[in-house]
């Protein structure tokens, strides 16, 4: 059974639609890419998984339970964590605050969790002290997912983790979220890296203009001209 289910979803801001009958399933432990060019609508389904957009009609299910228009912070202490694109951290901040931080709605296990996401960003640790607006990029988008898994997600939401970074970077940040998903944690990624993120998903959709036009195993997806072409607009 799957983790997460979109099913029919339309979505709109006022009175322009953006996503029309939009249907993806997230089985448990997998790592699912949404594919796109900009403005296809794959950052409006992150937000209404998170609970920040209410679709105004079909359904979102997760565990098997419907969560459509739930706030945010009772999806986040339902297991769900967003880490939207802008990272969107605290940048007066020391990097050890930014993560406590992580743990507010779930703070029990915080300290088990904190060691954990040490040892998953090993920069992270070295700075605990510094402030988070001094970080490189790469660093902060770290940051931003560490700061996520303080919450003990069993489903984390990527928008766009490698935007902007420089390609030794990209390759950290892709190394960790496969080394998340090996400690059981389900992620729905959004991301601009149509190859890397196919190498490490499980399944792949394709957004246009808001409608899914492709599906499939990630492996098939990267063979498929039409991939590339949905992704730049063609």
């Amino acid at each position: 059974m799957s983790l997460l289910s979109i099913e029919d979803v339309d979505v709109s801001y006022g009175d322009v639609q953006v996503l029309w009958d939009v249907s993806i399933d997230v089985d448990h432990g997998d790592v699912v890419a949404l594919l796109g060019a900009n403005g296809a609508g794959k950052t409006t389904v992150l937000k209404t998984v998170c609970g920040d957009l209410t679709p105004t009609s079909g359904r979102v299910i997760y565990d098997s339970e419907d969560i459509t228009g739930r706030p945010p912070e009772e999806l986040v202490r339902a297991g769900i964590a967003h880490v939207p694109e802008g990272r969107e951290i605290f940048t007066e901040s020391s990097v050890e605050e930014n993560i406590d931080l992580g743990a507010h709605a779930t703070p029990t296990g915080a300290a088990e969790r904190k060691s954990w996401v040490f040892d998953v960003f090993p920069r992270l640790k070295e700075r605990r002290n510094q402030t988070a607006g001094t970080l490189s990029g790469g660093e902060q988008q770290m940051l931003a997912i560490g700061r996520a898994l303080m919450s003990d997600p069993e489903l984390l939401l990527l928008d766009e983790a490698s935007l902007g970074l420089a390609p030794v970077l990209v390759e950290d940040v892709f190394a960790a979220i496969e080394e998340v998903t090996e400690h059981g944690v389900t992620v729905l990624l959004v991301e601009q890296d149509l190859h890397n993120a196919l190498r490490i998903a499980d399944r792949g959709y394709v957004l246009e203009s808001g409608r899914v036009v492709l599906s499939g195993d990630a492996a098939e997806l990267e063979d498929d001209d039409r991939v590339e072409e949905s992704y730049l607009g063609g």
